[in-house]
């Protein structure tokens, strides 16, 4: 299971793509004199989908929004409704915030970054304090196991691999407080909500669980730990007791021969990594094993100079370059639109991704029955507000088996968001609508309706499952029955099957 993991880990490290969402300001690198890395602050035209056919954008500049440096002024679009609609319940996906390496690069130094939590660092934010301190009461949670021994916060004076920094504890702070401040007009969670109603799972890794307490720390803050029960997904896709899929698996490893040999096609990309291997005195093979992309993207995120190592009298040393890591960022973005081209990728992404979005429909579909007129409603309440702590390759597939395959690939705190509303009631003079068995319940008491959210911005009219809707029609959102029927049934019929067991199990044409 271990080798597995890492493959799957190695595989999306090596195809990255880092492009954000919009803040109204960024900030932009540039490579200062002495080889450090200089910032200048500059207006961001980015958006969470890429603009076609305008200039040509920064290679560099584009990495460095994969950082998402914590900015106040973002905006978002999660809370936003008609009038008299009603929020049923909110489920948040997020992957992990900034971290350190997983990777070193052999004969350079590890990049000097503090991992302990300080008011007085930055980024900080006005919840870091009270924060801190209210982790330290975290033994009076309930953790399922092996949660309970994962530290809480970050805690190392110099950085381990793969370990949250404070930078990535302020990105989930900022965003929790921002959907607190965009929910809580729409009252999702009573001031004494019930332990039932919020679920909060993450897997094993400390800067996933880290990344979830701070995230539902800014969105619930002070929070009453007796009511809350952190769970274990041991899957990376959160596949829970339905991750068996051998035509998953297969799919995956067709991607990744379809990646490495438009890999090794690129003579550009060649050079660049053979350039590198003769500064750092290493063979190139090596290099490519140490995956210098995870660290340069730490430095960049940092502002930290690219390593380097002395110049010795055969001609090696000195340090890597801005240009090298360009060239890497470029291979990227053609590996992107290959990848869509030849779609091993998206069939990968729906059977990894089915059983997340199966749960996801299940739970709305719980909620909505719920709040049926005249039902009684169930003791304890019904879950409201779910909180998925993951990775990138949790939300990369999530994206693509949604059908926003041109979305930018998840920045450090990424988030995507599942909005259930319900519309007005229906009221006398009204004129009916026609409703098929088993909806008259649903247009007495008023449609249910989905939204879909990246990083703010609402996708849902880009979705498989609703891009044929007609957005301006009097309903202006996607009504949740496109969504179950995608989920249950469309969605499969890249495979022309109807399952996900058929779909799993079905022998290769």
């Amino acid at each position: 299971m271990v080798s597995a993991v890492a493959a799957h880990l190695l595989f999306f490290l090596v195809s990255v793509n880092l492009i954000p969402t919009t803040p109204i300001l960024e900030e932009r690198p540039f490579q200062a004199a002495g080889g450090g890395i200089g910032v200048a602050l500059v207006k961001s035209r980015k958006r969470v989908f890429p603009v076609p056919h305008t200039e040509e954008p920064s290679l560099i500049s584009e990495a460095y929004g994969y950082c998402n440096t914590p900015n106040r002024t973002e905006q978002a679009w999660e809370g936003h409704s008609p009038a008299d609609y009603k929020l049923l319940s909110v489920q948040v996906m997020i992957r992990h915030g900034d971290r350190y390496p997983l990777y070193s690069i052999p004969k350079t130094r590890r990049p000097a970054i503090d991992c302990t939590l300080s008011i007085s660092k930055k980024p900080s934010h006005p919840l870091m304090k009270s924060f801190i301190s209210h982790m330290d009461q975290g033994g009076r949670g309930h953790w399922e196991s092996p949660l309970g021994s994962v530290p809480r916060l970050p805690n190392h004076g110099v950085c381990e691999m793969g370990e949250l920094t404070q930078t990535g504890v302020v990105q989930h702070l900022q965003s929790g407080q921002l959907l607190h401040q965009a929910y809580k007009r729409h009252n999702l969670l009573s001031f004494d909500w019930l332990p039932r109603q919020v679920w909060v799972e993450t897997t094993g890794k400390s800067r996933t669980l880290q990344s979830g307490l701070a995230f539902l720390y800014g969105f619930l803050p002070d929070f009453d730990w007796t009511k809350v029960t952190v769970r274990h997904q041991w899957s990376t896709l959160f596949c829970g007791s339905a991750c068996d899929c051998p035509a998953r698996s297969r799919y995956l490893e067709e991607e990744q021969r379809r990646q490495y040999r438009l890999r090794v096609a690129d003579t550009e990309l060649e050079k660049a990594y053979t350039d590198m291997a003769r500064t750092l005195g290493l063979a190139t093979r090596q290099l490519r094993a140490a995956n210098p992309i995870d660290s340069l993207l730490c430095h960049l995120c940092h502002g930290l100079s690219f390593p380097c190592v002395p110049t010795e009298d055969s001609g090696t040393g000195g340090c890597l370059t801005m240009a090298q890591f360009a060239v890497i960022r470029r291979q990227q973005l053609d590996d992107e639109v290959d990848r869509r081209r030849v779609g091993l990728y998206h069939k990968y992404a729906v059977l990894a991704m089915y059983p997340y979005l199966n749960r996801t429909a299940t739970k709305m579909e719980r909620v909505a029955k719920g709040s049926e007129a005249g039902r009684q409603p169930r003791a304890g309440g019904e879950e409201v507000f779910t909180l998925s702590s993951a990775h990138d390759v949790t939300m990369a597939p999530l994206l693509s088996a949604l059908g926003l395959e041109q979305a930018r690939f998840p920045r450090f705190a990424a988030r995507v968001v599942f909005e259930l509303w319900k519309g007005p009631s229906m009221t006398p003079g009204q004129p009916k609508k026609r409703v098929g068995k088993g909806d008259k319940s649903k247009a007495k008491d008023g449609e249910l309706f989905i939204r879909v959210l990246y990083n703010g911005e609402d996708l849902t009219f880009y979705t498989t499952f609703c891009r044929s809707h007609d957005r301006h029609a009097s309903q202006p959102l996607c009504p949740l029955k496109n969504f179950l029927s995608f989920v249950r049934r469309d969605m499969f019929s890249i495979f022309n099957t109807t399952s996900y067991q058929e779909a799993c199990y079905r022998r290769p044409d």
